[in-house]
């Protein structure tokens, strides 16, 4: 269906579900009661508007008497009572009939009810139908979607034509700011009938002009040897001499196959500019290696032998001051793929534990609810183990009740014996563990009498409390505490494999700490520890955990920079997820690779207990794989806005390449920035970078809005591990400073890497 076709006639932009019949149920729209509070309960019309992209919800408000959200901004649909506040505000009885619109960022969920249990589950079914659609879209036909609703909203006055202002208008939309010459010159190209203004064919040629690739021309041309286009053969030498490629002929056809979009085209086995293009928006032409997008590692190693996705605070949407606690930000970060998630246990006065930061004004969860939403949650993104840490200022009534919940809400999932009849002599692996969680926390005793049923241990034995929880206590009271706590034997029997112990040194530790004993470190002392023991912490990884967790004075939820510590072997280092920053960009792209599993295997120096490994001061070993990277910047394409409230607003766009890794890696290089055009910005600059540690490496592009006079703004972001590159041209995809795809933006970029001279 032509761009003209569609503006013209107003088609609607939803690829393969033209006629279904839950995008005809949710264009005709219906009352739900949406749910704020016991006193706040009113009926409100929702319904999908004509672009197909954009939900239009009644309001009562005396300022506006309509608003709308974008598909684009739900992060999930949930059926039932799912939410906080339809569990706090609703009845039981209304289960079936209950569900939430979940958004990305920190936007508050849209609780809704429906008249009844068929109502809701086609509410439901239709919402993810269509958001399921635009996310399947190709990158043409998001392309298409978008700039034909821009088109729309640009026609001022409906007649499915296009004046000169209404063409500049249009441009504004799409982040391209151009003189008034340039835009009659434009016009004027596409005026073919001289009447004044674009409708019709007119449109077409306008938008094939706007969309038109000069790079992407380039390079297809150079390889397009049969009648002007690539055959088989032409494909196969592109993709060996410029993407680096072990492929055959047959790799070439079945790409062929796959994407080409001229059926004439295919038939002949060839592949047009258009099929290309769609080539080059897919897996395999994308920056991540798609063999490194499915678990591809092995996963029958230790435990230790993994760095793993960990997050602290879990319980918080904010800061960690005055901010919401909620059992959302677990299922959050758990949806994340993050495998190790805090639960900071605080007796409740009702006789039920809560959840919250001890000694703040954050709100307060219940324990038991937590459980339930993590055993929900847990392994639908991942099905390896997940790690619940417990820091425990909970009586013995109360830590029994915890145990207890635990036992019965996680049932056979939750590990509470080790494997095996045997003691074991270390960790048993992700792969024996799928599916299972673990509890960190403290014991009473040695985890050999777990085999020894008939031992007893005295539950009102007091044991030293946990590192954090005992700082906690410290930094609230401004004094030291005794760091004395009484452990229930309920709870202590179901820490099997993460045993809390305080850290005495890399002496005491070789000597007398059991490999299923594992310290929190603080950020500080731990980074101490990475520079100047560097190697001691590197061998003490490798069959022991570690867990580092940000300092009490990031009242903000700030974090540390994980990198030193991921290099220095340290598997569980827990981020603030609920702050968006560059240390959690980092923590996304460490773990993108590996089916994002949430688990990563640490290089091979990081594994062997006679490692000399100092990421510090490098010497000669294994770790050393010198290599050059070339990175040549070449454009973007549709950028979105970042004051999208100021239509005259455009952005000034720069990108920067960063290396994090070991300390001798670490670089940065930057463009030019382009003035007033997010469309189609272009650079074509080159950057090389020596990496010394590639298996330690991450690669990052940013992409920022210039400002002379303040902060540059960020734009979008993407981050990759230097061994997941692919070589060749390839796209980047870019996210949200929240980690969320911005749909259509994207670079485009040739990577080389090579052994360096």
């Amino acid at each position: 269906v032509s761009m003209s076709y569609c503006f013209a006639r107003g088609k609607r932009k939803a690829h393969g579900l033209e006629g279904d019949a839950d995008l005809q149920f949710l264009l005709a729209g219906g009352e739900l009661l949406k749910v704020r509070s016991n006193s706040w309960k009113k009926n409100r019309t929702f319904k999908l508007q004509e672009d197909c992209r954009t939900i239009w919800q009644e309001s009562r408000k005396a300022m506006r008497s309509s608003q709308t959200f974008s598909i684009d901004d739900i992060e999930a649909v949930r059926l039932g009572r799912q939410s906080e506040g339809l569990q706090k505000y609703t009845e039981e009885a209304l289960e079936d009939r209950c569900f939430s619109i979940i958004f990305k960022g920190r936007r508050k969920n849209l609780d809704l009810i429906a008249s009844s249990k068929e109502d809701a589950c086609k509410w439901v079914t239709s919402l993810e139908k269509v958001i399921t659609n635009l996310r399947n879209l190709s990158s043409k036909q998001k392309t298409e979607h978008w700039i034909y609703n821009c088109m729309r909203n640009a026609d001022k006055n409906s007649d499915n034509k296009m004046s000169l202002k209404e063409l500049k208008h249009f441009l504004h939309q799409i982040n391209i700011e151009v003189d008034d010459e340039y835009a009659q010159m434009l016009f004027a190209k596409c005026d073919k009938s001289k009447s004044g203004q674009l409708e019709g064919s007119e449109i077409e040629y306008f938008y094939k002009l706007l969309t038109a690739r000069e790079e992407i021309d380039v390079i297809y041309d150079k390889y397009a040897q049969t009648n002007r286009q690539m055959s088989a053969k032409d494909l196969l030498s592109f993709l060996q001499n410029e993407q680096q490629e072990g492929v055959s002929l047959d790799d070439a056809l079945k790409l062929i196959e796959k994407y080409e979009v001229d059926n004439a085209a295919k038939e002949k086995q060839q592949m047009t500019k258009d099929g290309f293009l769609m080539y080059l928006h897919q897996p395999e032409g994308m920056i991540l290696n798609p063999a490194h997008k499915d678990v591809y590692q092995d996963m029958t190693q230790p435990l230790s032998h993994y760095f793993i996705s960990s997050s602290h605070n879990t319980y918080l949407m904010e800061d960690q001051l005055k901010g919401p606690s909620s059992t959302e930000a677990y299922i959050r970060a758990l949806m994340k793929s993050c495998r190790c998630v805090e639960l900071d246990c605080w007796d409740g006065s009702d006789g039920e534990p809560i959840i919250y930061h001890g000694y703040t004004l954050t709100s307060k969860i219940l324990f038991k609810d937590v459980i339930k939403a993590i055993k929900e949650y847990a392994f639908k993104t991942s099905e390896y183990p997940v790690i619940l840490s417990l820091e425990n200022h909970c009586s013995l009534e109360q830590q029994k009740l915890m145990a207890k919940h635990m036992t019965s809400i996680l049932g056979d999932a939750l590990l509470a014996k080790p494997l095996g009849d045997e003691m074991p002599t270390t960790f048993p692996s992700p792969e024996e563990l799928k599916g299972r969680f673990l509890i960190k926390g403290k014991r009473l005793n040695k985890l050999e009498e777990a085999f020894s049923p008939s031992s007893t241990t005295d539950e009102n034995e007091s044991i030293s409390e946990d590192d954090e929880a005992a700082d906690m206590v410290e930094d609230a009271e401004k004094k030291p505490k005794s760091k004395k706590m009484k452990l229930a034997k309920e709870l202590s029997d179901l820490v099997i494999y993460c045993k809390s112990v305080h850290f005495q040194g890399f002496e005491h530790a070789r000597e007398s700490q059991e490999f299923y004993e594992m310290s929190s470190f603080k950020e500080g002392k731990a980074e101490k520890l990475a520079e100047e023991s560097a190697n001691e912490f590197v061998c003490h990884n490798v069959d022991k955990l570690s867990r580092i967790y940000p300092a009490g004075s990031r009242a903000d939820s700030s974090n540390y920079n994980p990198v030193p510590l991921w290099t220095a072997g340290c598997q569980i280092v827990a981020l603030n997820f609920q702050t968006p920053s560059d240390e959690m960009d980092l923590n996304q792209g460490w773990f993108l690779p590996n089916g994002m599993s949430g688990y990563l295997m640490k290089p091979e120096f990081l594994r062997d207990r006679a490692s000399e490994f100092n990421p510090v001061n490098l010497t000669k070993g294994k770790w050393l794989q010198h290599k050059t990277l070339h990175v040549m910047v070449i454009s973007a394409q549709q950028l979105p806005k970042i004051n999208k409230k100021k239509e005259s607003s455009i952005v000034d766009p720069l990108v920067r390449v960063e290396i994090h890794g070991v300390p001798a890696d670490a670089a940065s290089r930057e463009t030019d920035y382009i003035e007033d055009n997010g469309f189609n910005p272009m650079w074509n600059e080159n950057f090389q970078f020596d990496v010394c540690v590639p298996e330690l490496a991450l690669v990052r592009f940013v992409v920022e809005d210039y400002d002379s006079t303040s902060q540059n703004d960020l734009i979008g972001q993407y981050t990759l591990p230097f061994t997941s590159l692919q070589n060749g041209y390839r796209h980047v995809p870019l996210l949200t400073k929240n980690g969320d795809i911005i749909p259509s933006a994207a670079l485009f970029v040739h990577i080389m890497a090579v052994e360096a001279e």
